[in-house]
């Protein structure tokens, strides 16, 4: 199994995907990691990411997901997956579970102000709010505001993990 731990930046979806990863003796990937340099310098200067620019990306973690699946390895992948057409395109097989991590805008701006030594350009909170596209469908969203155990306690009675 894959589960996909998305929303817009300061949702928390590192902290709590690496938590949810470690209770469960899972692997753990962040979808950071697989952005080129391009895109991050875009980030860094407060410029947001356009579809083009993150095609080539979900393309890399499709890849990873295919990886993790077809060597049955049980993965955490954080990663923003904000539109319904890029969850799609990750969802490679019913192996694959997403869990919405939904937070107030207020919330999150309070996070971004506090954070130190990521990437991501605080002022994109806007332009990703913008483009998230909610769950409408089977999806299970997850208040973000709860505490990281709370969280990993809830999603594993959800998917009886």
């Amino acid at each position: 199994m894959v589960i996909v731990m998305f929303g817009v930046t300061g949702a928390g979806k590192t902290r709590i995907g690496t938590a949810l990863a470690q209770a469960l003796g899972w692997g753990f990937v962040d979808a950071d990691d697989f952005h080129g340099e391009d895109n991050l310098a875009k980030l860094k200067q407060g410029i947001p990411l356009d579809h083009a620019d993150r095609w080539p990306w979900l393309a890399r973690l499709r890849d990873v997901i295919r990886q993790c699946l077809g060597q049955r390895q049980d993965a955490v992948l954080a990663c923003s997956a904000l539109r319904h057409a890029y969850r799609q395109y990750l969802r490679v097989g019913p192996e694959v579970v997403f869990m919405y991590l939904r937070a107030e805008v207020q919330v999150l701006e309070e996070r971004l102000k506090r954070r130190t030594g990521h990437f991501m350009n605080p002022g994109l909170l806007t332009s990703q709010l913008d483009t998230l596209e909610e769950p409408m469908d089977d999806i299970l969203a997850v208040d973000a505001e709860r505490s990281p155990a709370e969280i990993v306690d809830f999603i594993r009675k959800a998917l009886n993990l």
